[in-house]
């Protein structure tokens, strides 16, 4: 029995003491929800399988002691199919035992659903529009993109295990102030001079500049000899670099597309795949911007001062009003959030139910006037918008932060830590620390093969399930035969409870958009797998010396083979266990090896 029946059971309990008149004043308008109903795994295993804080939610409601209304649920309990005892404990908690068949039945239901155990629809018939990374197509994917790509795509993975329609999207940032610092930045390298001082830097730069030149030519344009305006100087002297120019904008149309094809390649490698590339550029030149700012005036919240157009934002929770058009005529940056937003709602294919903005921790700021413009356009913030913000990433070796690239200067890219780790240990150790705390990613303890390394850990023990396959298989015991009521020892209930949370637990990662709780279900249910293959056997192990005595005496006696019975519910356990992992894996983006 799942703990899903069982907060199933106590509901309808509940109901069932209400029209018996024996709840007191509790009426069934006053029970709550099913999912309510929490069923939880005592700490204790001294206290049962299972526990529920029922009776302490009604009690009020009911005008009756907490323990008198538990005492009244346990009496039902205890008649229950499945259930073979129930206690009530402390102020009113009801503590229950099931028997050992009712809790075995978890494996065969595992085996059953194979990779689809715990999946559900509850989130099906929306469309979530999740939209992460982001990067500015002026330089590789830096260590904070790289996290809400692990983040990101393990989300839209558990989103759609929970029944959504997920659209993936990128939104490049190809227009603007930063496209202009780029090229210039380009020309700069090109002529061999200093970057300009609001410029990029890096050898990436030279690079690209390198390829420009080099595809320029093989077109025939010799876009050195392009006209070219001197930006001049700042008053202390520094350059600024490339003023407009043909030269410039040759640079611009040529290099950004070669970002925006090493982008994609990156995000490819690291097994992150978009439905959709957006242009931010594209809603200027369809005019969507110009539409969008028409639609918010027709609502009654634009309005004109100082020769600027401003987004009345504060008529809709937001600290100040937003310029979105500047009085020299030039868009704010505000006015393509506001067209964006409106696109993704309202768009031909896969309109937004619900856009999920994945933001960096510099965007905090964004959230009131995000929300604001929601509000504008009658939704609901919160709601058909969503806006989550990401914590900064710190990447250690020999106990030193590492902030030097190769290509990129003083940050850490993508390829740099793949190159280090590796993208199973990246995606894992990225995607396992709730993306609202900041997070360090240890080198050294990343790349080793031990069981302090989490992702090794993990994928150990979908391995080690794997021989136990081949071992079995060898030794040819089979599922025929199995009972799973013998299952019924300490460490085989911790396993099946441990199957059990499963679904329960990757609802709840959906709903709060929370990938990271299924790193850390992962790594609890393979703690309590590698426990439970210590001391419980499929196989026998080979013994060299029968008559030894002490601790291999001990080795004898968990060595022995167990009846057919057990064994091969033993082998259909640990194939439940492997099926969870490999699930729960692939959910981060992460191989099940089955070997190590």
């Amino acid at each position: 029995m799942s703990p899903e029946a069982l907060s199933e059971l106590i509901f309808n309990i509940a109901n069932t003491l209400v029209s018996e008149g024996k709840a007191g004043t509790l009426t069934a308008d006053l029970i709550p929800p099913q999912a309510k109903f929490a069923v939880m795994r005592p700490k204790d295993r001294a206290h049962g399988d299972w526990a529920s804080n029922a009776a302490m939610q009604l009690a009020k409601k009911a005008g009756m002691k907490p323990r008198d209304l538990a005492e009244l649920f346990a009496a039902e309990l205890t008649n229950a199919d499945g259930i073979k005892s129930v206690e009530v404990a402390g102020p009113g908690f009801i503590n229950i035992t099931l028997d050992s068949a009712s809790a075995a039945a978890v494996v065969d239901t595992v085996l059953e659903a194979g990779s689809d155990y715990g999946k559900n629809d509850h989130l099906s018939g929306k469309t979530l529009n999740l939209e992460f990374v982001s990067a500015n197509p002026t330089g590789p994917i830096h260590i904070g993109g790289t996290r809400w790509a692990a983040v990101g795509d393990s989300m839209a993975r558990v989103l759609e295990a929970n029944g959504a329609k997920v659209v993936r999207e990128y939104y490049f940032n190809d227009h603007g102030e930063q496209i202009n610092r780029f090229a210039k930045s380009l020309v700069a390298a090109a002529h061999g001079e200093e970057t300009p001082i609001d410029g990029y830097k890096g050898a990436y730069i030279d690079e690209i500049a390198k390829r420009v030149i080099d595809e320029a030519n093989a077109d025939g344009v010799d876009v050195l000899s392009l006209p070219r305006v001197d930006g001049g100087a700042d008053q202390d002297g520094n350059p600024l670099g490339e003023g407009d120019s043909e030269q410039r904008e040759e640079f611009r149309k040529r290099a950004v597309p070669m970002m925006f094809d090493e982008i994609q390649r990156s995000m490819k490698n690291f097994r992150v795949n978009f439905d959709v590339w957006f242009h931010e550029n594209s809603l200027y030149s369809d005019g969507e911007v110009d539409q969008a700012i028409a639609d918010l005036r027709a609502r009654g919240d634009i309005y004109e001062k100082d020769g600027a157009t401003w987004f009345e934002s504060t008529k809709h929770g937001d600290d100040k009003d937003r310029v979105i058009i500047k009085s020299d005529g030039n868009y704010a940056y505000f006015a393509a959030d506001i067209a964006y937003y409106r696109n993704k709602r309202h768009r031909d294919v896969n309109p937004a139910d619900i856009a999920i903005y994945m933001l960096g921790a510099d965007h905090h700021g964004y959230i009131g006037r995000m929300m604001a413009m929601c509000a504008a356009f009658g939704d609901k913030p919160g709601e058909n918008m969503q806006i989550l913000i990401g914590q900064l990433v710190n990447v250690m070796k020999d106990g030193k932060a590492v902030r030097m690239s190769k290509r990129a200067g003083n940050v850490v890219t993508i390829d740099d830590l793949t190159d280090a780790i590796g993208v199973d240990a990246s995606r894992y150790s990225l995607a396992r620390t709730d993306y609202n705390s900041p997070v360090d990613i240890d080198l050294n303890l990343l790349s080793s093969h031990s069981n302090e390394n989490p992702v090794y850990y993990v994928q150990y023990a979908h391995a080690r399930s794997c021989n136990v396959d081949r071992n079995a298989a060898a030794a040819g015991i089979t599922y025929e035969g199995a009972d799973v009521s013998l299952l019924d020892t300490t460490a085989d209930g911790e396993v099946l409870a441990a199957l059990a949370q499963w679904p329960a637990l990757l609802k709840e990662a959906g709903d709060l958009r929370a990938p990271h709780r299924v790193a850390h279900y992962l790594e609890d249910l393979a703690a309590t797998y590698h426990k439970w293959y210590n001391v419980e056997r499929v196989v026998p192990m080979e013994l060299t010396d029968p008559e030894a005595r002490g601790e291999q005496a001990d080795a004898i006696r968990i060595a022995k083979a167990p009846e057919p019975a057990r064994a091969a519910a033993r082998l259909k356990l640990n194939d439940a266990v492997q099926t969870v992992i490999a699930e729960g894996l692939d959910l981060l983006g992460v191989a099940a090896p089955d070997k190590m």
